[in-house]
């Protein structure tokens, strides 16, 4: 790959547009804090005609039938699919995802997505008759909601914006995309598939900015649907623009999910599984398992295992296969997570590894995983979202006393449970008040939804509801049979 890539112009009409203004912003390297290239930077104006275009684009595109759409979607998931590798080397390049991880949700995921909400929508009808109790019928139509605002975050920028592309095109809306500054580079590869594939002009559009850019997408008059994942203040706030204009909002935000480790769990397993579940993407997961909740019978052995397992973890350069420890985004997200850290020393616990910088590593963003033992559930720690490599290890009297610490959050995002004995998983996951929960794994399934309860957003992504929020439902009555 090119050592710099710039892309200074938008997405708009079908076409690559010229910004109102040269405003650019910089797209630093992870791992090597250098210049990997630069991209336009939207302003109202660009915001402006992307609205505009896919204001135009909606009518055409919502008339077709679900078939037709299905037809371009699938050429849309096959120019993805031809990407894959080289935007998963992209996006790693941006965010220090480790290649291994950014390889199928950053590469494959997007045009699984695509395919899958292609697939849904294919030979479905927009037109459901129903009987009327009271005489006569009802016919019940399905209507595209118009068009979507999808403003996305940095962390898995190609699966969480298919996320809500893939489902918002199959349902016949268009769509403006904000991409994330800090990886607006791999956004334009859904441009580059929409132009190979031949998406109608309008029907997809791009204009990467900052946050006073996604605001000013949220409130803009021309948008009919929000669709955001990121922070759970910056989706309060644009919660609270779409409550007073009454716009429909799917808001996917933090969390600070807890695994719960049953008195009868495996530890080998539970050991096993603890990167993916816990410290996927250096730590930079929403739904990752970070408040591990020992039973005090088995404290000690709890403790030991996740300290061996995250020491012997490899830090290392993204692009190694071998790396399952990368760089975090930016150097303000390291800070950030370095300040954690320090303030979990301060509240007098323990670190059993990590703590600090790797020795040896005088460039990139990289913080050690980091694991704290005694840790009590009301510690800043164990209470807000870090968004590092950075675990705590709680210990718990009962299975009573660990749901109850478990859902003593203001989050409710994800979740596990470790044990030999599912019946009793099921039992614990039951009064686990989160949106998931993973017994001895957690992955999120493309047809299942995802989202959070609490402060971890509202509406639900993935599987047929995914889809729904992308339709707004309308009854004609009819007086006869």
């Amino acid at each position: 790959m090119d050592t710099t890539l710039d892309r200074r112009e938008f997405f708009i009409d079908g076409e690559w547009a010229k910004p109102a203004t040269e405003a650019t912003a910089e797209v630093i390297e992870a791992a090597t804090e250098t210049v990997l290239g630069t991209s336009a930077s939207a302003t109202e104006a660009d915001i402006d005609s992307a609205v505009a275009a896919a204001r135009r684009a909606l009518p055409a595109w919502r008339a077709l039938s679900p078939t037709d759409r299905a037809e371009h979607l699938d050429r849309f998931a096959a120019a993805l699919r031809t990407r894959a590798k080289q935007t998963a080397a992209l996006t790693s390049r941006e965010n220090g995802m480790p290649i291994s991880l950014s390889v199928n949700v950053n590469g494959y995921a997007p045009s699984l997505m695509v395919g899958y909400y292609a697939n849904a929508v294919r030979g479905s009808e927009r037109d459901e008759v129903r009987p009327s109790a009271f005489g006569g019928r009802t016919v019940v139509r399905r209507d595209p909601v118009g068009v979507v605002a999808a403003i996305t975050p940095w962390n898995y920028p190609q699966s969480l914006a298919a996320m809500k592309l893939a489902p918002a095109l199959a349902a016949g809306c268009t769509v403006v995309l904000k991409p994330a500054p800090e990886t607006a580079l791999d956004a334009y590869v859904f441009a580059d598939a929409a132009v190979e594939a031949g998406l109608p002009p309008g029907v997809l559009n791009i204009v990467p900015g900052g946050r006073e850019t996604g605001a000013y997408l949220v409130e803009h008059p021309g948008i009919d649907k929000v669709a955001f994942t990121g922070s759970t203040p910056a989706g309060r706030a644009i919660g609270e623009v779409c409550g007073r204009l009454l716009r429909p909002v799917t808001l996917e935000l933090g969390g600070k999910s807890a695994s719960i480790v049953a008195a009868d769990a495996d530890l080998e397993v539970f050991a096993a599984q603890l990167l993916e579940v816990s410290l996927v993407n250096n730590g930079q997961t929403c739904h990752a398992s970070t408040r591990i909740l020992a039973p005090r019978s088995r404290y000690d052995e709890v403790v030991e295992a996740v300290t061996e397992t995250v020491r012997c973890l490899r830090i290392g350069d993204p692009l190694d296969r071998e790396t399952e420890i990368g760089p975090l985004v930016s150097a303000a997200q390291r800070d950030r997570v370095l300040g954690y850290i320090e303030a979990g020393r301060w509240a007098g616990y323990r670190v059993t590894t990590g703590g600090g910088a790797p020795a040896g590593r005088p460039t990139g963003w990289y913080v050690e995983p980091t694991v704290f033992e005694g840790v009590h559930n009301n510690a800043r720690i164990a209470q807000e979202e870090i968004f590092g490599p950075v675990l705590t290890i709680t210990p718990y009297d009962g299975e009573a006393d660990a749901i109850e610490i478990a859902n003593d959050s203001q989050y409710g995002l994800g979740g596990t449970v470790w044990t030999t004995d599912e019946e009793r998983g099921l039992a614990i996951a039951d009064r686990i008040h989160s949106g998931t929960v993973g017994i001895n794994h957690y992955q999120l399934d493309l047809d299942a939804p995802f989202g959070g309860v609490k402060a971890s957003g509202l509406g639900r992504e993935l599987g047929p509801e995914g889809l729904a929020p992308y339709y707004c439902a309308k009854s004609v009555y009819f007086a006869t049979r």
